[in-house]
This record gives structure tokens, sequence and C-alpha cells, in this order.
């Protein structure tokens, strides 16, 4: 299964100077596969994962040299530990706050060494260390599956490029157009878990796939134990079924769960964010850039990480989604809204933490809403997404009108098109606006 975070991983392997690298994302996004597939590039491969060989982290007790560390790796494992040879993976090292602390050695004594560490729940691990190393170890965030990543699984690697071609100058041929909307749906249905993409593409059984699913979700739900030190279990439920309920609607911490007073509930939706759960979409003002200083933090909503994870949570009938010519019919939890800002997320640099922002004006006979609003050269470009073939746009207009902008951008069931100020990408292609607007 390819993935376009491997194309960064080796670049980093063949930096001159390389800082240990901190793989960060949720569960089960393929975090240990993808680095197992840059260990077949390297002479050794020495992985030790901290849940299943917790032995070993006694090697981080005291010093915390990596002279030390690797004599005693190396004495354990039998595999030689050699700068420029070797790939030392760490997976699992929330499990051993230790060994978080030791990266920052590592990229100060041994250098040429190459280091990657990965896990789940490593915000939490931050949050009980003293030191972290900043500047010495380099984050690379990672995501399931984008789109174009679920074409080429499905061997399509030449309707991504003619996808990528295309433009609202250039629009696709009718024949590809159809073909993409027909994957698209799918991809709704299926989402980017590694696992269930495989499973889908390696049996076709879209029943054996959503098994799949419903397994992803329950170990999310057993992870749960794993926070009780932070917050109560119970709560952590309710707050996590708020967020699949109240997806791509404006956040309602105060209903979000029926126990806890408004700061503790507050804090469980921000260790489900930490968790890589979920994103927050903040509200801004839009008055000027940067956007993030225009935010209001207690305004904003919440995106599940996935839509195939969110379809099967949500019980939604996959039967309605393939038989669906217009997404209105099943843009239940605002499916289509959270497409467009999970592949907002996928396409921004692995090595950056992306930022999702939307308008929202609240005036007497006059609500409007844009869905995300994005910077491009000095400029703030609104983006409405639409789950049919047809709707107004008011709320753009209006946003134009107001903050004076000259471009807008429409996303729709439609083919690439250009009218007057307003240039409209098919929901499918949305990849190709972000890769523009970060140009």
């Amino acid at each position: 299964m390819e993935r376009e975070i491997f194309e960064e991983l080796v670049k980093w392997k063949n930096y001159e100077s390389h800082k240990p690298l901190l793989l960060r994302g949720a569960r089960q996004v393929g975090k240990t596969w993808i680095v197992r597939q840059l260990g077949k590039s390297f002479s050794n491969y020495v992985e030790v994962n901290f849940e299943l060989e917790p032995e070993v982290k006694t090697f981080f007790y005291g010093s915390l040299t990596p002279e030390n560390i690797c004599l005693k790796l190396t004495g354990y494992f039998n595999k030689p530990i050699t700068d420029g040879k070797t790939l030392l993976f760490f997976d699992e090292i929330q499990a051993c706050p230790e060994a978080i602390q030791s990266l920052r050695f590592f990229y100060e004594k041994r250098p040429n060494l190459h280091v990657i560490a990965a896990g789940s729940l490593l915000e939490f691990a931050f949050g009980e260390l003293t030191s972290f190393g900043v500047g010495r170890i380099r984050s690379m965030f990672m995501y399931p599956l984008s789109f174009n990543e679920f074409l080429k699984a499905a061997n399509l690697d030449n309707l991504v490029k003619i996808k990528k071609e295309a433009s609202p100058i250039r629009p696709l041929d009718p024949v590809f157009h159809k073909m993409l909307k027909e994957w698209f749906i799918k991809f709704l249905v299926i989402g980017g878990m590694p696992e269930a993409v495989d499973k889908f593409f390696k049996t076709g059984d879209l029943i054996r796939t959503q098994r799949v699913l419903d397994d992803i979700i329950l170990s999310f739900e057993d992870d749960f134990v794993k926070y009780k030190k932070r917050a109560n279990t119970s709560r952590l439920k309710d707050v996590y079924l708020s967020i699949l309920h109240q997806t791509g609607n404006k956040f309602n911490v105060t209903t979000s769960s029926p126990s806890g007073n408004f700061a503790q509930k507050k804090e469980t939706l921000e260790m489900l964010v930490m968790a890589g759960l979920c994103y927050k979409v903040f509200h801004s003002s839009a008055n000027g850039i940067p956007l993030a200083a225009e935010i209001n933090e207690s305004k904003f909503k919440v995106i599940f990480f996935d839509t195939g994870l969110l379809q099967r949570a949500l019980q939604f009938k996959t039967a309605d989604f393939m038989i669906a010519e217009d997404l209105k019919m099943i843009n239940k939890g605002n499916i289509v809204e959270q497409y467009a800002g999970l592949e907002f997320i996928k396409t921004c640099h692995t090595f950056t933490k992306p930022e999702l922002f939307y308008w929202h004006r609240e005036k007497k006979g006059s609500n409007a809403e844009v869905d995300y609003i994005v910077e491009k050269n000095n400029n703030i470009i609104p983006i409405e997404v639409k789950s049919g073939l047809q709707g107004k746009m008011q709320s753009l207009f209006m946003f134009l009108e107001l903050k004076k902008q000259q471009e807008g951008i429409r996303v729709s069931l439609e083919n690439f098109n250009k009218f007057d100020n307003i240039k409209t990408y098919p929901i499918y292609a949305i990849d190709n606006l972000f890769s523009e607007l970060a140009e």
C-alpha cells in the first residue's frame, strides 16, 4: 500500500543532519508498518516495542547516554546498531517516558544514527515529562489514507494523475468524472484506516470490511481505560459519542456529558483531540491574516478523524450511500463537510500540525456560514462545501462582500468549473484545491 508520507521518510533518511523523528498520529493509522517499510532500506533494523517487551524499559533507567542504551539493546536483540547503517525504532514509546527523554541525547551524542519513535497517546506522555528536548527532535504527523492513496491502493494511479491535472479551466472528461464520483462514495463508506482498506481490496467484501471497522471502533473505546488517570472513563465515552453526533456542527461542550462540570468536559474533549481522534475547526472573524489571530476559542466545530469509522459508529445504512446520486440524501453527520476538512489536514505538510477555520455570522434575519476559510497570498479564500449537485451560495457571496475578498470556492459533486469570481471543484478533487492554495 503506497503512502505519500514514505517519500518524506526517505528524504529524512538521506539528510546529512537528521534529528530523531517522532511519528505521531492516532492508533492504527499505519505508523509501525511504514517504519518497517523504511527499515528494509537499511543494513540493520532494530525494533523496540515497549508494550511487547516491557523489560527493555530498564535500559532507560539511570544513564540516558546513547552508547549505554545501544550497548544494552545490541546485547538484547543480538543486532548491531551502527551509525548510518541501522534504523533504530522505538515503538509504543509512550509506555516508557524515559525513552522519550533519551531522544534528545541521540541528537546530541549520536547524530548520525537514524532513530524513529512512534506511539499513540504521546501527548499524554509529554505532559508527564519535565523536559522534552525541543529543537532536538522532529515530529512528523501521520493520518489515515487520503482519497488519492485509496485510489492508488485500487491500482488507479492513472486516474489520480488525470484528476491532479484537471482544474476549473480544464474540467474532467465526463467519463472520468463519473468514475471518480463512484470511487469517492466508496471511500466515504470504507474510510482511510489501512486495515479496512486492505481488507476491502483483498476480498472485495464490504461486510467483512465493516467488521474490521467495528473492531477498530471497539479498540478505541477499550483504550479509554488508559486515560483514567486524567478523566472519568464514563465521561470519556459520553464526550466521544457526542463528538460522533455533533461532528461538523458547532460543538456544545455543556451537553457533551451528563457528568462533570464545564471545565472537566472541556478537558475530556481536549484529551480526545490530543489522541488524534478528532480535530477542532475554529471560528475566525476573518478580518485579517493570520486567521488564527481572529479566532474565538469558545466557538468551534469538531470533526471525527475518519469517515469510514464515523458512518459505522453512527450505523448509517451503507446501501443509501451506494445508490445515492445526490449526497444530500446521505449527508448525515455532515459527512461531506467532514471529508473536506480531513483532506485538507492530509494535504498539509507532514511536519506541521494543521489548523482549520470556518466563518459564521449570527445576526437576526441574516444568519450565514462558510464551511472553511484559508489563507492565500495575503488574501482570505472562503470555501463552501455542498453535498449535492445544486445549492445556493448566499453565505459565500456575503462573505466576499463583507470581507472585501475577490475569489470564492464552491466544492460539490459537480465537475470542475468557473463562473465570475467563483471556482468550482469536485468534492473528490478538493486536494487539488488545497495543493494550489499551498503553492
